[in-house]
């Protein structure tokens, strides 16, 4: 397996896991249970699953209402596409 085969099903797995963890939340949520933590779900988006963190957040309408979330994961996505662009035009 190449380097971008592992990066590729890092990211994968890493976003579904972020999305599923704000579907699980808002269960949760909703049955009055404990929930998992904003730095949980925040700490994912950074690892990386930062795509299906803002996903999960729109699809299930959960933590709209909290500016680090609605202002956090955009800035974080654009955070790591930057990086990525910076990778890509140092490695060409």
């Amino acid at each position: 397996m190449t380097f971008t085969n592992i990066l590729g099903w890092y990211l994968l797995i890493i976003n579904f896991v972020a999305f599923y963890l704000y579907w699980e939340d808002k269960r949760r949520a909703k049955k009055d249970k404990w929930r998992i933590k904003e730095s949980t779900l925040l700490l994912f988006a950074i690892l990386g699953g930062s795509i299906g963190s803002y996903l999960g957040m729109k699809n299930f309408r959960h933590k709209t209402k909290h500016s680090k979330f609605t202002l956090g994961i955009p800035f974080i996505i654009f955070l790591q596409l930057a990086l990525i662009i910076y990778i890509a035009y140092k490695l060409l």
